[in-house]
């Protein structure tokens, strides 16, 4: 069985062909990553394992490894599809890295990608990520429904989502963007790249979202003439340099509620690296500025399940109390762990405390807990391993 491949990229070539049937496939595997690369076979990773991906389900035959033309004519068709029709192989040749994103047709559910272009063994490889057409609910996502309630709750301020790549971050955010908007009548600005979820409208809402690269040249800029567009709530997706944090502090200064990302393991690494982006001489300042906007930094990891579905959604919570505000204001955030210890009766968790939570509902292995957690030695007492 074939598919269609999108309508502004008609099939030029059975490489492109093939690109729309795997990416098909990987929807129907519920598959988060592809990779294509010249030499190799079609890989994709469901519930975070590699596996050869066949082009349809009834495939007997093991797939062969793709040769340097078919990737370079599947690199030039995610083009032609991002770019509804331009010539994707014309523009092709004056690119080394490119990222951008695209949306299967109807066929394919709606589904959509970004995806990252890049030069390997001499010919052009893609690593493509599922985003899906529709941002998740919380329920799907196993995302505490009390938790995400008292992170929309406050009327301003910065709230900080933490953890590795690909462990549902963004996910995470948007499912409680749409909580937020279906509560209360907002306008909540997104800045992404590329745009995640596609957010569509809540009676009494209204949402703009921002892509990086199409819409605005940065992060930082799309936040300063944001701020003109009267949002209530802003969405950045990554703060990766000053000039976003920058801005990111100064809209939840004044009266925005502000949602961002960092790449980090825990709040004590990303208060870190948030001031780390500055200067030292300013860092003292910045520091306060934190103490005073931030409300929360929740710590991400998804982890392989015991039956090896989906995988299971470990948090750390850090609410920010008069212990952690002093602490994040002096730059003593190596004490923060000790804050969300003593700090169960403000609502929050370590990441052992949710481990210990799968470990009982039987939803992750002892190996897998213990891989991970920040105190292994404790975990096992606690739990009699």
């Amino acid at each position: 069985m074939t598919f269609d491949p999108p309508e502004t990229e008609p099939v030029k070539d059975a490489a492109a062909q093939q690109l729309w049937e795997l990416l098909h496939r990987a929807v129907s595997l519920g598959a988060s990553d592809v990779h294509l690369s010249p030499g190799n076979v079609p890989l994709a990773r469901v519930h975070g394992r590699l596996e050869a991906l066949p082009a349809g389900p009834h495939d007997a035959s093991p797939p062969a490894p793709l040769s340097p033309d078919v990737t370079r004519h599947m690199a030039a068709a995610c083009l032609s599809a991002q770019t509804q029709g331009a010539d994707g192989a014309q523009r092709l040749q004056a690119l080394q890295d490119y990222d951008g994103s695209l949306a299967l047709p109807a066929a394919g559910g709606g589904a959509r990608f970004r995806f990252n272009l890049h030069r390997a063994r001499g010919g052009w490889a893609l690593a493509l990520r599922s985003i899906g057409a529709a941002a998740p609910t919380l329920a799907e996502l196993d995302f505490p429904q009390g938790l995400a309630q008292r992170l929309i709750a406050h009327p301003h301020g910065l709230v900080i989502f933490t953890g590795a790549a690909g462990v549902g971050k963004s996910s995470s955010m948007a499912a409680i963007i749409l909580l937020l908007a279906q509560s209360r009548s907002v306008h909540v600005l997104t800045i992404e790249e590329p745009v995640e979820y596609v957010l569509r409208p809540t009676a009494g809402s209204l949402f703009t979202q921002r892509e990086v690269g199409s819409d605005t040249p940065s992060f930082a800029s799309g936040l300063r003439h944001g701020l003109r567009q009267d949002p209530d709530v802003i969405l950045v997706g990554e703060t990766r340099d000053r000039d976003t944090a920058q801005m990111v502090l100064s809209a939840a200064e004044t009266g925005h509620l502000v949602f961002t990302t960092l790449h980090t393991r825990d709040a004590k690494g990303a208060l870190t690296r948030f001031a780390d982006l500055f200067p030292a001489e300013a860092q003292d300042d910045v520091r306060r500025q934190l103490a005073m906007s931030l409300r929360a930094v929740v710590s991400q990891l998804l982890l392989p399940s015991v039956d090896g579905g989906r995988r299971a959604l470990a948090l750390e919570v850090l609410h920010v109390n008069q212990q952690a505000e002093v602490a994040i204001r002096n730059g003593r955030v190596e004490t923060l762990e000790s804050v969300i210890q003593t700090g169960k009766r403000d609502g929050m968790w370590t990441l052992d405390d949710d481990l210990r939570r799968l470990l009982s509902a039987g939803r992750i292995s002892f190996d897998t807990a213990r891989r991970v957690a920040r105190r292994p030695e404790e975990l096992s007492a606690s739990m009699g391993g």
